[in-house]
């Protein structure tokens, strides 16, 4: 076996500390969340001297507290600190959660330039006890975010942030609570970032199943994986057939988290390990040379179950990842073949670098026949029309269930991971065959995927979120590092607990 080709098992990705208290704390770098306008600040812990070099800096740089700005003080006077960094919030009641973790993850940039081993954040001047909580938090989750470095193929790779941060509060309480469970969404954003940025060799069908296996089922979550033998013999030949000129045949994945009653909402992740594009071969090497990432919807399916687990999240969810390798050798799929579905419907194969709704069709209906969800939706790096229609500011979203899509767009405005509903309406005969039942091309790209799709889900409330072009960062740019981003976790975390919620 060769090297690329083995098995890739999970490991820790922070080597940060946060602890909570009330009391102000010894370290290498003060932090101090300041309020827009606040004035003179005269903290009761400074001396006079220490006040006079400190508010003579902010008047000398015209410091404000305006959201994200900061004013550094090398070696204040007076104080058992090496550096002071005086860090604007801007009006905290308009501060959102999205910006604050912004500025955490701008805070975090800074601090990594530095050789500071401690850090003290000081939120005191925030005084509602509530926005004091929910603000340190978001910014502790912001930093956490932007600290994750995918480095497992590096022979040397650069020492990760190791820092231990203090966040001096109104409520320890309340803040660890709330950390918690940001610190379990973040588990899970770096899960799909992980299975995303997985090269082909290493995170083929198997090995992304046995991964997620790993990671779940320690948290209580119920892992079942379908082998190529047994997606067969239910009938999936939508899904078989993809990775059929491979060694690595299809798998499926079903994680299910019983955390309350009744029937599960189902969330269905594209699983496309890497996408040659079968023989409507890929042929610009740039786009070929990302195709590791055609598995983003899918790896966002098993972060959102990873961290509605760790948080002991109060739902019935479960996640279905069908999973293939789209390959071209003598047994590959031909253009023009005909498979038949789970469902028992064919479909002509118009081409095979459409593959990921041919893997979705099988997996939603699966989650419709065998597991009875009571609303799906699913999820994929899908088309390249959506990229141009949309591009990467926002998801698109198609449904024909306004509360779906209602609680989709308030989760994505949350989280900033947005959506924009595009139209069914007008569109149902594109996807005809004229030899099957349908056909896995047509025009325009993005409403054919939904239009296809849409049969599978059958009467079952359903959305389809094409989330082509927003999985990668070509550049770190706020909470995200370079590379896979973990596009679609936070969405689908914030959305299964929305939809519950309307449900009760």
């Amino acid at each position: 076996m060769s090297f690329s080709s083995l098995a890739i098992t999970p490991q820790p990705f922070l080597q940060t500390k946060v602890q909570f208290s009330q009391s102000q704390q010894q370290a290498d770098i003060l932090v101090l969340l300041v309020p827009e306008k606040s004035g003179e600040l005269n903290l009761t812990q400074w001396s006079r001297a220490s006040r006079t070099q400190i508010n003579r800096a902010i008047q000398v740089a015209e410091f404000t507290g305006k959201s994200g700005s900061k004013l550094e003080i090398i070696a204040p006077v007076g104080l058992d600190y090496g550096r002071i960094v005086l860090l604007g919030v801007g009006e905290p009641a308009k501060l959102s959660r999205a910006k604050a973790e912004e500025i955490g993850a701008s805070l975090s940039t800074h601090v990594n330039a530095t050789s500071a081993k401690r850090v003290h954040v000081n939120s005191q001047l925030i005084s509602d006890t509530a926005l004091n909580t929910s603000m340190s938090t978001a910014l502790a989750h912001g930093m956490e975010l932007r600290n994750y470095r995918f480095d497992r193929f590096k022979s040397k790779p650069e020492a990760r942030p190791a820092q231990q941060y203090s966040w001096q509060v109104a409520d320890v309480a309340a803040s660890q609570a709330r950390y918690q469970q940001l610190h379990a969404l973040a588990q899970g954003v770096f899960t799909a970032r992980e299975l995303t940025n997985l090269p082909g060799s290493n995170g083929y069908p198997e090995a992304f199943a046995n991964y997620a296996h790993e990671v779940l089922a320690p948290l209580g979550v119920k892992v079942t994986i379908l082998g190529p033998e047994q997606v067969k013999a239910l009938g999936m030949g939508s899904l078989y057939g993809v990775s059929q000129g491979s060694d690595k045949k299809a798998h499926l994945l079903i994680a299910h988290w019983p955390g309350a009653e009744g029937q599960p909402i189902a969330l269905v992740g594209k699983g496309n390990t890497f996408d040659t594009g079968g023989y409507n071969l890929k042929t610009a090497a740039a786009s070929i040379l990302r195709m590791q990432t055609d598995k983003a919807g899918g790896a966002a399916v098993v972060g959102a179950i990873q961290a509605l687990a760790g948080q002991q999240a109060a739902v019935n969810v479960v996640g279905v990842v069908p999973l293939s390798i789209n390959m071209i050798s003598g047994d590959a799929q031909l253009p023009g073949d005909v498979v038949t579905a789970g469902d028992g419907s064919t479909i002509e194969v118009g081409n095979t670098d459409a593959e990921g709704r041919l893997i979705l069709a099988d997996g939603i209906w699966y989650a419709r026949e065998h597991l009875k969800a009571r609303a799906i939706v699913d999820i994929a790096t899908l088309t390249g029309a959506k990229v141009g229609a949309l591009g990467s500011v926002y998801s698109a979203v198609f449904t024909e269930h306004s509360d779906i899509e209602q609680t989709l767009h308030q989760a994505g405005e949350l989280v900033q991971e947005r959506v924009w509903r595009l139209p069914l309406a007008g569109y149902e005969t594109i996807t005809k065959s004229r030899i099957a039942d349908r056909i896995n091309t047509g025009s325009p790209g993005a409403q054919a995927g939904a239009i296809f799709l849409k049969h599978f889900a059958g009467d079952t409330p359903w959305a389809h979120i094409d989330m082509a072009g927003d999985a990668f960062s070509d550049s770190a740019k706020g909470i995200h590092p370079e590379g896979a981003n973990g596009y679609g976790v936070r969405l689908l975390t914030e959305w299964v607990q929305l939809y519950q919620q309307q449900a009760n």
